[in-house]
């Protein structure tokens, strides 16, 4: 699974890295999103992509009640295509959701967990496989939600966790994007474990167990490898 990430960096990188226009007035840096929370987005409205904030936990839109999404804020790449919740977004509204971190917990002696952040060897800013969906109430009400789709571990994670969310690189996000593929078989070559010899890991704050907690010292490096 993942269940919470980062994104620190400035909001030019974001808008470099994935090539858009325009600014963030909303934006500033996260240092521990957690499902439940607003996060940034890269989605395709058919004419071209854009950034958008969406709500951490998928609510289908065939949902009686928005607090299913505590429980589909991520989706198993090998099975999404299948799954009720996720089968229509899989077809018509993938996105990236954008990050440059994301955590996990090493199990030590006893109870004691140990937070572990994973990051690219080049710092840089990159979007997780992701699916949205736009949920509406009988009272009128719109959330738009997504998920993060998880897959297998590569060598680096699986030293913590059995899975990890899908990174997609650069050259596979227009396709991830593009509204005219419809047919997940065409995706699947895409969810595939991001290479270890590009990412490293360190411990972290134990305090950013705490969603409350929201600031760089979160961050600062314990123990790298």
């Amino acid at each position: 699974m993942c269940g919470r990430f980062t994104l620190t960096v400035s909001p030019e990188a974001i808008l470099e890295q994935f090539d858009l226009p325009g600014g963030l007035e909303e934006y500033h840096p996260r240092y521990n999103v957690a499902p439940g929370q607003q996060v940034w987005a890269i989605v395709h409205d058919g004419e071209a992509k854009r950034i958008r904030q969406l709500h951490w936990g998928l609510v289908p839109f065939w949902a009686k009640d928005p607090k299913i999404g505590y429980r589909t804020f991520n989706a198993r790449s090998e099975t999404a295509a299948k799954k009720a919740a996720f089968r229509e977004p899989m077809k018509h509204s993938r996105c990236l959701i954008v990050a440059d971190g994301f955590l996990e917990w090493r199990v030590r002696s006893g109870k004691a967990k140990q937070p572990v952040r994973f990051r690219l060897k080049s710092r840089e800013v990159y979007g997780f496989a992701g699916l949205w969906e736009t949920w509406r109430g009988k009272d009128g009400t719109e959330l738009a939600t997504c998920t993060i789709l998880t897959t297998q571990p590569n060598e680096i994670v699986r030293e913590v966790h059995d899975r990890m969310p899908v990174i997609l690189p650069r050259e596979a996000e227009r396709l991830w994007l593009d509204p005219g593929v419809e047919d997940p078989g065409q995706l699947q070559g895409l969810l595939q474990p991001y290479p270890a010899e590009e990412m490293y890991a360190y411990e972290v704050s134990p305090l950013i167990g705490n969603v409350r907690n929201d600031s760089a010292e979160l961050l600062e490096e314990l123990n790298s490898k």
